[in-house]
């Protein structure tokens, strides 16, 4: 049995970035209207299947159909009763941080104490011109950025300069959410400095990647290091994972059926590696490397790789990575909630002593 640092079950999750990206006969759907409905079934299956939260994130692109994913959160928390309600992420470097965290704290009072934050810089870069920021401040932007949320969530009234807002004095900020605490991730890609800015502030950290964990060892390293440095607590650290996933009943049939999709995906998205689509061997490459697609048991095996590596609180998995057809899917994630979900939530589970009669 492997647990994870904090003793208790690892929590699984789902994400998605609603992308609308085109097949051979246009997109698996048709709408962002249609999009958004799917989404919100997603979370609805999700929430009554047992899994613990959703993310969604951030886009400004034709391709993705969310650029305001803490609305279609709102819509979610009215339609489920237990699921974390995530961005994932939420581009802080092109945004106001006293506007997120009201958003954020509005979404946490009428979902019940169930909101959270991934803040990130974003792997896209098309909200610096729309919204008037300079790429050049690309990480300059991020860390006054969340570092003012961070104070904004531990102090109601906060007076503060930097270098890229106006400044704020004695402002009561508000609403105020629910919890007393309100979550603030922050989400890496594999940036070393980025590790060691969220240890230091002594921030949850969420690591998104396709293939094997073993990259990010060391950035865990790094994370746990900075953090204690800066006199925090280990023991209260929280590490999640994010990636792409795909399950189908067998391991031949998931790899065949979800290539196609995987490819496309990649290509239309400018990988300059797929730039006539995903070649199959790389493809076949990340699944051996730890990419969860499979079989239950080989993604069953990829989250315990994730758990025993780098010690995670928590797994989210992209559902819909591609624009799936839905019915692939809602055959997916059926799977993950029943094959998956109830084995890793098992073998994470810690030991119940019994005591010996005597």
């Amino acid at each position: 049995m492997t647990m994870n640092k904090k003793g208790s079950p690892v929590e699984l999750g789902i994400y998605s970035f609603g992308e609308l990206i085109k097949g051979d006969t246009g997109p698996s759907v048709q709408s962002i209207h249609e999009r958004f409905g799917q989404i919100i079934e997603l979370a609805k299956l999700a929430d009554a299947g047992g899994l613990d939260a959703i993310s969604l994130g951030e886009h400004h692109r034709p391709d993705f159909s969310m650029s305001a994913p803490e609305v279609v959160l709102a819509a979610i928390a009215g339609v489920t009763t237990h699921l974390r309600l995530m961005s994932g992420v939420t581009v802080l470097s092109s945004q106001d941080p006293v506007r997120v965290f009201q958003q954020f704290a509005t979404l946490d009072q009428i979902s019940d104490g169930r909101a959270e934050i991934i803040a990130g810089r974003g792997a896209f870069t098309e909200s610096f011109p729309l919204f008037g920021y300079d790429l050049h401040d690309y990480d300059a932007l991020f860390d006054e950025k969340l570092k003012l949320l961070v104070q904004i969530r531990d102090e109601p009234v906060i007076t503060w300069r930097g270098q890229f807002r106006s400044p704020l004095n004695q402002a009561a900020i508000s609403p105020r959410p629910l919890q007393e605490t309100l979550p603030i991730w922050v989400g890496i890609g594999g940036t070393p400095a980025s590790a060691v800015r969220a240890g230091l502030l002594g921030l949850p950290m969420i690591m998104g990647f396709f293939a094997g964990p073993e990259q990010f060892v060391s950035r865990v390293e790094l994370y746990h290091r900075a953090a204690e440095q800066a006199g925090h607590d280990r023991s209260k650290l929280r590490l999640a994972v994010s990636g792409h996933m795909y399950i189908g009943k067998t391991s031949q049939q998931a790899r065949e059926e979800f290539y196609p999709y995987y490819s496309r995906y990649f290509q239309q998205g400018g990988a300059p590696f797929a730039a006539n689509g995903f070649p199959r061997d790389a493809y076949d490459s990340w699944i051996a490397q730890g990419l969860p697609v499979g079989s239950p048991q080989q993604v069953i095996d990829a989250i315990m790789r994730r758990v025993e590596l780098l010690g995670i609180d928590r797994f989210m998995g992209q559902i819909d990575v591609g624009n799936l057809p839905w019915s692939m899917t809602l055959d997916s994630l059926e799977l993950y909630m029943t094959e998956v979900a109830p084995v890793v939530k098992r073998e994470t589970a810690p030991r119940v002593s019994t005591p010996i009669a005597l």
